[in-house]
């Protein structure tokens, strides 16, 4: 009876030392980067920009993947002294801890294919999807713009901290950030020549210009006025901005045909982000149906579908341009940002029989291809539409 007490009573302390271990390891502290202050890679305040920095370990220890927070922009010098004042455009008010969930996750079953790789989580304070290059201060606000520099700071870091030795290597991003993982992938890509395997993928990162849809001129005035403000030009793809406007190139429908690495999209038919923020409808009650899709109008919903069908064909353009090098998985939850956390990671809605988590390892490991989009829902499902079955509009 003893022996079995004893048993129970180590398995007991064994589960828990795990737990706790797992805890801890997703759980991680803030790297202020104070050296890049000489540099003159600093956030819109002036500061020091920073990561959280988790350390790979096993066969993961030369593997890299580099997540760029997101966090939308700034193209006004208000707008950036605020933010100046706030997380998205200072380090010190960033978190001393980040969790990392998801695809981030050090959880081999929560994580299976990526849980001990070196994963950092770049801070955003630069509101410019880390793409602007101002030598000078704005001379009303004090708030610099070199969201370029911080990028090339922290690959610089990174590199000398092991990443040039990787075997595989990742640039990622959500939102904003995943907007900045297209604009520098193959920047990232350069910086590896000899790394096996180099890819890029974009979570929520897909901005619409959407010329054919309502607010088409707003967007691209707001988009104008950022690229502006933050001197973002020169960062932009050479090809892009030699055929068109160069404020245009900050629209992934304009430059995904001359990305030349491999690149895979994880994107909601209906971004809810895009869809409150980005001018597609200027009714009155538009916020009140974002905000309750079982109070939209018919005419709301018609502005609802038509977003879809315009994401589903950009989305569906870039897979026939590049069918090899371009990934997908377009889903239709209402939901802005799909791996961060386990639910939308492991737990996703299926497409083609696989969780996104699934279909990213495929696609990043070559073991297959994966485009898939859904064209089943017209209208959207529930934010929280996990594997099995999820309510739609109708």
């Amino acid at each position: 009876m003893v022996d079995h007490w004893l048993k129970l009573l180590i398995c007991l302390v064994v589960s828990m030392s795990t737990r706790v271990t797992s805890a801890e390891i997703d759980n991680v502290t803030i790297t202020i980067l104070d050296n890049a202050v000489a540099r003159g890679a600093v956030c819109l305040d002036g500061g020091p920009p920073a990561y959280y920095f988790s350390k790979g370990f096993g066969d993961g220890v030369n593997n890299w993947l580099i997540d760029l927070q997101g966090g939308g922009w700034c193209n006004t010098p208000e707008g950036c002294a605020y933010r100046s004042n706030h997380d998205t455009g200072s380090s010190k008010y960033k978190t001393t801890t980040a969790r990392f969930g998801g695809m981030k996750s050090a959880n081999q079953t929560r994580n299976p294919e990526f849980y001990n790789w070196n994963i950092i989580n770049v801070g955003y304070c630069d509101c410019s999807s880390y793409t602007g290059d101002v030598e000078a201060a704005d001379p009303t606000t004090n708030v610099t713009r070199r969201g370029s520099r911080i990028f090339d700071f922290v690959m610089e870091d990174l590199l000398a901290k092991g990443m040039a030795n990787a075997e595989n290597a990742i640039l990622t991003g959500g939102s904003a950030g995943g907007l900045g993982a297209i604009l520098h992938c193959d920047d990232f890509r350069s910086l590896l020549p000899n790394t096996k395997r180099v890819k890029c993928i974009s979570d929520s990162g897909v901005f619409l210009h959407a010329k054919d849809l309502p607010g088409a001129d707003q967007r691209a005035v707001y988009f104008a006025k950022m690229v502006a403000y933050h001197g973002v030009t020169k960062s932009l793809p050479s090809p892009c901005t030699s055929r068109m406007n160069a404020s245009l190139c900050v629209f992934p429908e304009y430059v995904v045909r001359d990305i030349e690495t491999p690149i895979f999209f994880i994107e909601s038919a209906f971004d809810p982000y895009q869809l409150i923020h980005h001018y597609f409808s200027n009714e009155s009650t538009w916020a009140n149906c974002t905000a309750n899709l079982e109070v939209c109008t018919p005419s709301q919903l018609q502005t609802m579908k038509e977003y879809g069908i315009t994401l589903r064909k950009t989305l569906q353009e870039f897979g026939v341009c590049k069918p090899k090098s371009v990934g997908m998985f377009v889903h239709s939850c209402y939901r802005h940002g799909n791996w961060y956390d386990d639910l939308t990671w492991t737990g996703s809605a299926l497409l083609g029989n696989k969780t996104i988590a699934q279909a990213v390892g495929d696609w990043f490991f070559d073991r297959s291809s994966f485009q898939e989009i859904d064209y089943e829902n017209e209208l959207p499902r529930s934010f929280d539409c996990s594997k099995a079955t999820a309510p739609c509009l109708s």
